[in-house]
């Protein structure tokens, strides 16, 4: 049996906005930033020795622009990037004099080379299957709303057979000697086919009308999420602002990463890669694939608990949410969360208004007020005290930094969903008196 879309609406932005508010995106270390710099940096010096040949123009051009802003886009990217390193890595293709190990230098470049081959492997089999659990995990939820009949069977085996043929598609290509660049041009080409099929099915266009016509029972709701759900402005632009910023960090970085690889083997015959070069590349290479590795578990958790559908309450409950500055956050046992507001005219008002969320097991959570000095010191101005829900204000005497903190500490084992809004109010100037008309 189908699961019911009575009462359903899509996702929304809004909806959205407010689901990542549970998940935030631990940042990148700054190794990330620094290392693509100094990569860049060690490329530039081999350039202005040696000019660049023309596919090392493109890949140098290419590592210069901004990445694409959407986020499984990247993530091809990503993995074509991993592969064409792979390529630079492997044994056959490194320089006759790596290959050689003729100083025991070569052999500790060597060594580091097939840690690197290895760690880019192991990154490259995690990031096939991330991508091949989220698009069954996407099919597999939209077919629950489909009719659990013949139908739903029929458009089963026509994924099958059309996933069938694509795969042909690229053997072929690989078999006439196309290079990794021109099998992932054909496997972006092939996901961009996928969007355009969905897009078709969700507006009934061309041959799609027969077959939502021969389709009937396919609810009107799902037909208008797999409509929007690409649109570059849809509810998906929340993920990438989000998510988006980190992910294209890890793209600049593993393009310079093969972009340096490729100049030093070219030029290895004039100019011999030293030992801190090498130490450079396994830095980069280390935390490139850990934080890709971390990036991918958190963006597959989030996927995966993210709906499609929402209640059309719930719809127009978050877009009033947004407008009213809402803001939702989990609290783990034993953790806290605070928000720093900083006033800059004394006579200011610290405002707050928050309340625990329904469903929430402990219906009860800490609060405390305090003023940060510029020295660091702190002085309690709301004491600490545990409460369902609040409101409340207060005129700040001194200019500074003031900490709102909810604590959960004190909770062994249940965690708190917060609904709160802060804010911080400038003094209202006093109109002057008006003067009197003689």
């Amino acid at each position: 049996m189908a699961s019911s879309t009575d009462g359903l609406v899509p996702i929304t932005r809004a909806f959205l906005a407010r689901y990542y508010d549970n998940y935030p995106l631990p940042p990148l270390t700054d190794d990330v930033s620094r290392l693509t710099a100094e990569l860049k940096r060690l490329s530039d010096d081999l350039v202005r020795e040696f000019p660049l040949a023309p596919d090392e123009q493109l890949l140098a051009h290419e590592a210069e622009s901004e990445p694409a802003h959407k986020i499984d886009e990247n993530l091809w990217k990503n993995r074509e990037q991993i592969e064409e390193i792979l390529f630079l890595l492997d044994k056959s293709h490194r320089p006759r004099v790596l290959q050689q190990k003729v100083t025991p230098e070569d052999i500790d470049t060597v060594s580091v080379l097939d840690e690197a081959e290895e760690k880019f492997k192991i990154i490259l089999k995690k990031l096939e299957n991330f991508q091949l659990r989220n698009a069954d995990n996407i099919f597999n939820t939209v077919m629950t709303y489909m009719p659990q009949d013949f139908r739903g069977s029929l458009i089963r085996q026509q994924r099958e057979r059309s996933e069938r043929n694509r795969q042909a598609e690229i053997d072929a290509l690989v078999n006439a000697g196309g290079s990794i660049c021109d099998r992932y041009a054909l496997l972006w080409k092939q996901q961009m086919e996928r969007r355009r099929q969905l897009a078709q099915l969700g507006s009934a266009t061309g041959v799609y009308k027969t077959l939502v016509k021969y389709l009937v029972g396919v609810p009107q709701v799902l037909l208008d999420f797999i409509r929007q759900i690409n649109d570059d402005q849809g509810p998906m632009e929340e993920q990438r602002e989000r998510y988006g910023p980190s992910l294209y960090s890890l793209s600049k970085m593993v393009l310079t990463i093969r972009l340096f690889l490729l100049l030093s083997w070219r030029r290895a015959e004039s100019r011999k890669m030293e030992m801190d070069k090498i130490s450079i590349v396994q830095q980069a290479v280390n935390v490139y694939t850990a934080e890709f590795d971390k990036f991918t578990k958190f963006i597959g958790e989030v996927f995966v608990n993210s709906p499609f559908f929402i209640s059309a309450e719930e719809a127009g409950s978050a877009e009033l949410r947004k407008s009213d500055e809402y803001k939702e956050t989990i609290i783990s046992a034993g953790k806290m969360h605070e928000v720093v507001l900083t006033v800059e005219s004394v006579n200011s008002y610290i405002a707050w208004d928050f309340s625990l969320i329904q469903g929430t097991l402990s219906l009860d959570i800490g609060f405390h007020v305090e003023y940060i000095g510029p020295s660091g010191e702190k002085t309690l101005i709301l004491p600490y005290q545990r409460y369902e829900s609040d409101q409340g204000n207060f005129c700040t005497i001194l200019a500074g930094s003031y900490r709102l903190v909810w604590d959960n500490s004190y909770s062994a084992f249940f965690k708190k969903s917060l609904r709160y809004k802060v804010d911080a109010i400038p003094p209202v100037a006093e109109t002057p008196p008006a003067i009197a008309e003689s």
